[in-house]
């Protein structure tokens, strides 16, 4: 049975001391839930006091990102090994945002994956078409190359320590919406393009979230989909009503 999961992605939101009155919120809503598995996405600077936090309940801990080497003198990036010594077990790579904003390849983030793998870190791995791509009508030929470049070579074994996120960047503050049925379709196009590369034994064990605008009003209609595995929450995981019902939904 594939693992269930609900990430929130607080993005560039919350002090320190925001961040704690949040967290301390989330657990006790949802940190006695072990199915869907919870894990919360800090900004860096918060993640120590969360992580001492959610200690001894049911939430994980993750982060917004990494960088690609294990140490060194890359002024301002963030190495695994500052990331696992607080109690991070999860990392997003490859964001849109990441992507758009930070100009972000496919090769940077498959760098990252591999790290995050070789380290312990469990990569949530993000793909997804812009509005252009989705209007071509070119969403698998897009996210095909995406999956390819930003797994690269990765082996079965090493694919099922990976967590895939479907974001579609054209539902998100465009004013249209995916519908169930539209995420189910990419959603089954990747674990088709998965078990193509790696077998359906791989891909079918793998989780697969839905990352686009999920809210409690949407979430039980998208998360009722076959092979949709849970959801990475944006702005709906900074509100303690909204992320809750978004858990409880599974």
């Amino acid at each position: 049975m594939r693992l269930k999961i609900i990430i929130g992605n607080w993005k560039m939101n919350k002090t320190g001391p925001e961040a704690m009155e949040l967290a301390r919120g989330l657990i006790g809503t949802v940190g006695k839930t072990d199915r869907p598995r919870v894990v919360l996405c800090p900004p860096f600077t918060a993640l120590g006091d969360v992580a001492k936090l959610i200690k001894g309940s049911s939430i994980f801990l993750g982060a917004q990102n990494m960088y690609s080497k294990e140490s060194g003198a890359y002024t301002g990036e963030i190495a695994p090994a500052m990331l696992l010594t607080i109690g991070v077990s999860y990392v997003i790579l490859g964001h849109s945002e990441r992507r758009e904003y930070f100009s972000e390849s496919d090769v940077i983030v498959n760098d990252k994956v591999k790290l995050a793998i070789k380290t312990g870190l469990i990569p949530i791995v993000c793909v997804g078409e812009k509005l252009e791509e989705r209007d071509a009508g070119l969403s698998e030929e897009f996210i095909g190359r995406q999956i390819d470049g930003s797994l690269g070579d990765l082996t079965e074994e090493e694919l099922k320590k990976v967590v895939i996120a479907y974001e579609p960047v054209w539902a998100i503050g465009t004013g249209r919406t995916a519908t169930p049925e539209m995420a189910q379709e990419i959603h089954i196009f990747i674990r088709n393009r998965l078990g193509k590369r790696y077998g359906d034994i791989a891909a079918g064990t793998i989780s697969i979230l839905y990352g686009g605008s999920v809210n409690g009003g949407n979430a039980a209609g998208l998360l009722s989909q076959p092979d949709i595995d849970g959801a990475l929450v944006g702005g709906a995981s900074l509100k303690i009503d909204e992320f809750t019902k978004i858990v409880s939904s599974i």
